[in-house]
């Protein structure tokens, strides 16, 4: 009666009654006719053997529909964005080949003496034991005693800023500040707090630029930019060559020469980026260089963002002079001004994410605050990361011991070279020093300069990056990163060295 009834309505009128009766008994009829050709029927079996039969089903023939839908699912591969195709296809620089293969086989003196020792990563492994200390020591009362108060688990589980703690804030500021020998305050408010560096420069560029626009960047420089900056954000990066000639400084010409053919390209520069101290050079920038870049800037209408995440590991006799100092000593436009810093290398703690984009741009800041909730540090860090940053005493004393280790490595590393026939560039900071190794280049140019790496990683089992890798426009340049050594490493990384070098020898 439930599909008799709504057909009658349907044919209202003389002889609905018999075309409601009679259609739905025809619909039945091609409804069993079509199940009897579409479905095999099952073989009679008494209820005591239902148990016995369940694995039977698992064989009941799929209908022909269905193996039709599959079939036509499967010839059409479901889509990805435009986006995704293009970073999956991109090509890695020898840089990140070189830290995947030594992820994939890393040296240990004991357990794989022959695997890969690494030299390529940035990484401070000097100093952990004094940072290792402090946490075994202070890590309960940090996060739950009497240096955060009465604090609970639900003042740790719960959500916070996406752009920092103001206490973090402040203690970042002070650090900042004390890192920098207190040559500069800073001001808390002006502080984003995200999960690393490279969100830091990220969110930063994303302020800055639109897809298309260009920064110039002195190389060689950090190979990471080119994934940290231009994978999302579609800002390109312009390289103003330096050469071994000047040490690797930057020259104002070469940077107005570059600015000058990315115009007539039709190329809109929107900021100059560097690092202080360089990356991978190390050198430090100075100040009449400082005060130029801010004179070129504002000619150019154009941001400056320093990258100054190495300001604490300093092991040499120049001075450092961070951006900020200029600003708060001269009468520059500050709005234009932005300061990449972070805990990774000067604290050593880089899996601890820890970043900052300091800025004078209140537009800045306020857009950067928001694109933090893309990359927000975990609540229990910034809670022991206040209590740290806040011990002025413990700080004082790591950064004196760690300048002490780095400048030891750093002299013990670059003489092991030495012995090699290998020079430096002079370094003063950073994890690292620039090796010339263009004697040995069977053919001078990036392809040389490639086979040897090649040679270097998989034959002597070391990695260290190629210049080309760091856009440097003279092959033959690698840079070593000496603090993930140990004294005892060092003997061993030169015998590997030498084991190469040799038979690279141009004639």
């Amino acid at each position: 009666m439930r599909i008799i009834v709504p057909l009658q309505g349907i044919v209202q009128g003389r002889g609905g009654l018999i075309l409601g009766s009679l259609i739905p008994c025809a619909l039945l009829y091609f409804l069993q006719f079509y199940l009897k050709r579409n479905r095999s029927s099952p073989p009679p079996h008494s209820p005591s053997e239902s148990s016995a039969n369940l694995p039977e089903l698992a064989e009941i023939p799929r209908s022909t529909s269905r193996s039709t839908l599959s079939t036509r699912g499967s010839l059409r591969p479901v889509p990805v964005s435009s986006r995704a195709i293009a970073i999956s296809k991109s090509r890695d620089s020898a840089y990140y080949t070189g830290l995947k293969k030594s992820l994939e086989d890393p040296y240990h003196p004991t357990y794989n003496p022959d695997g890969i020792i690494q030299l390529g990563l940035a990484e401070n492994q000097l100093s952990l034991d004094i940072i290792g200390d402090w946490i075994t020591a202070n890590l309960q009362k940090s996060l739950l005693g009497e240096m955060r108060g009465d604090l609970n688990i639900r003042g740790l589980a719960t959500y916070e800023p996406f752009d920092g703690l103001w206490d973090l804030k402040v203690a970042m500021a002070g650090f900042m500040s004390q890192i920098m020998g207190g040559s500069v305050s800073f001001n808390p408010a002006q502080i984003i707090l995200t999960a690393g560096a490279t969100p830091a420069v990220e969110a930063l560029s994303f302020c800055l630029a639109d897809p298309g626009n260009a920064f110039l960047v002195p190389s060689p420089y950090y190979p990471g930019f080119d994934r940290d900056i231009k994978l999302r954000t579609g800002v390109e990066l312009i390289p103003v060559q330096c050469r071994s000639s000047n040490k690797f400084n930057l020259s104002i010409a070469a940077l107005e020469r570059e600015y000058k053919q990315a115009k007539k390209r039709g190329i809109k520069v929107r900021a100059v980026l560097f690092t202080n101290p360089s990356n991978p050079v190390g050198g430090l920038m100075h100040r009449e260089t400082l005060y130029d870049l801010l004179n070129f800037v504002t000619e150019k209408n154009l941001h400056l963002i320093s990258d100054e995440v190495y300001a604490g590991s300093i092991y040499g006799t120049e001075e450092f002079v961070s951006i900020a100092e200029l600003l708060d000593t001269e009468d520059f436009d500050k709005n234009r001004v932005h300061i990449i810093y972070g805990l990774s290398k000067d604290l050593s703690l880089p899996g601890f994410r820890v970043g900052v984009i300091y800025s004078y741009n209140e537009n800045v800041i306020a857009a950067a605050s928001k694109l933090a909730r893309f990359c927000a540090i975990s609540l229990p860090t910034q809670c022991l990361l206040v209590s740290m940053l806040s011990d002025t005493k413990f700080i004082e004393e790591y950064i004196k011991a760690n300048r002490e280790r780095l400048g030891k490595m750093y002299a013990l590393f670059t003489e092991g070279l030495k012995q090699l026939d290998i020079e430096c560039c002079k370094s003063s900071g950073g994890f690292y020093c620039w090796a010339d190794m263009s004697k040995f280049l069977q053919s001078y140019g990036v392809k040389g300069e490639l086979e040897l790496w090649e040679n270097i990683l998989n034959v002597a089992k070391v990695n260290i990056t190629p210049g080309s890798s760091c856009h440097c426009i003279e092959p033959g340049w690698f840079r070593c990163c000496f603090t993930t050594l140990t004294e005892s490493d060092i003997p061993l990384v030169m015998k590997r060295f030498s084991k190469v070098l040799k038979g690279h020898k141009a004639s």
